[in-house]
């Protein structure tokens, strides 16, 4: 179920900014033994997805501040014998560089705005072109598959770039983050699934199911 946002006008940039700081006081609400219950249900719905169930090569993301909780999940693709991908911040390029991560504890330290991403040192390049399943984080999802991000536009820039035909994108997020509409411009890319702690929406049509 799509819940209230604020009320949107005319200057897309300006509800952007206007959506992204009210959907993040509504999660950064969430008190950190709900957030660790919903985090589990929503991980545990991902790994049910045929999607992921038929990936080799995962692309993640290590959760921050009040996201959704992802270690789970990242602990489960390296249990799985998948491999798993994390990016990597270039702020100088202004560009996400995909790493190849064996190891959570020891190849992981904190990039800009301490957000975990890969060691240069100590991670190899990944192929995007190898990727056949990405998990993407954002701010706030409508249930036709629109994103809204930090405002950096790392992702998008990302996808755009994207050497092979794009793999599934598959969004995480808690049911509060779900919206009506999300104010989408020119290159703002729409993703495929988005997975919650009770319901699973879907753009292409793959799959969709809600708890009762």
């Amino acid at each position: 179920m799509a819940h209230a946002g604020p009320e949107l006008g005319s200057h897309p940039r300006a509800d952007k900014t206007a959506l992204r700081r009210a959907i993040l006081a509504r999660r950064d609400a969430l008190d950190p033994p709900i957030r660790a219950r919903l985090s589990q249900a929503a991980v545990e719905r991902v790994e049910a997805l045929d999607v992921f169930r038929l990936a080799r090569v995962v692309l993640g993301f290590a959760s921050f501040g009040s996201e959704i909780e992802t270690r789970t999940f990242l602990r489960d693709v390296l249990a799985s014998g998948r491999t798993l991908v994390l990016p990597r911040i270039d702020r100088e390029a202004r560009v996400l560089v995909l790493h190849r991560v064996l190891s959570l504890e020891t190849e992981l330290r904190p990039g800009p705005w301490r957000i975990p991403e890969p060691d240069p040192g100590r991670c190899d390049l990944a192929a995007p072109a190898d990727v056949d399943f990405i998990l993407v984080p954002g701010v706030a999802f409508d249930p036709d598959g629109g994103r809204l991000g930090y405002g950096a536009g790392y992702y998008d820039r990302l996808l755009a770039a994207w050497p092979a035909t794009l793999p599934a994108l598959v969004a995480l997020a808690f049911e509060i983050q779900i919206v009506p509409a999300v104010p989408v411009l020119a290159g703002d890319h729409r993703v495929d699934l988005i997975v919650t702690e009770s319901q699973t929406y879907s753009r292409r049509g793959l799959e969709r199911t809600e708890d009762p």
